[in-house]
């Protein structure tokens, strides 16, 4: 088992936030940003009915101040990774907010917040890769891109 699963299961929660940013391309100017949105997935242990829970909420690790929030709960921890990697069903920018015949672009980020760990877990991962989870990535939208 991994650092992360340790951490897991001595009652350490992680956190994962997702973010992505709609821009309009311009020319003259800097691009606009049209539309954010996050995401924040916390995937926690719970050792006394030995399940796996996730949150998922629009607040700061996965907490309901801002929005709502969606728990599930997991037999294991390769299920419980497997939702945290699926994400569907994300309002990230309303329709009006895409205006047609403009370009737009899609910028998305997943990562592990490391902020939000315990102080001295925050002071250990410095330098480990395996705490430094992120991805990214950026799409031209299509003409449908505001559906």
């Amino acid at each position: 088992m991994s650092t992360l699963g340790y951490a897991l299961i001595k009652g350490v929660p992680l956190i994962f936030v997702a973010e992505a940013d709609i821009v309009r391309e311009r020319w003259y100017w800097t691009n606009k940003k049209v539309s954010s949105a996050a995401r924040h997935l916390r995937l926690s242990y719970q050792p006394l009915t030995r399940r796996w829970r996730l949150t998922i909420g629009s607040g700061q690790g996965g907490t309901a101040e801002l929005g709502m929030a969606l728990n599930q709960s997991f037999d294991t921890l390769a299920a419980g990774l497997a939702a945290v990697q699926r994400i569907s069903r994300w309002k990230i920018a309303e329709t009006a907010a895409v205006e047609p015949g403009q370009k737009h672009r899609l910028y998305f980020s997943f990562r592990l917040d490391t902020t939000q760990l315990p102080r001295p877990l925050q002071i250990g991962t410095l330098g480990q890769s395996e705490w430094s989870m992120s991805v990214s990535a950026s799409r031209p939208l299509g003409a449908e891109g505001g559906k």
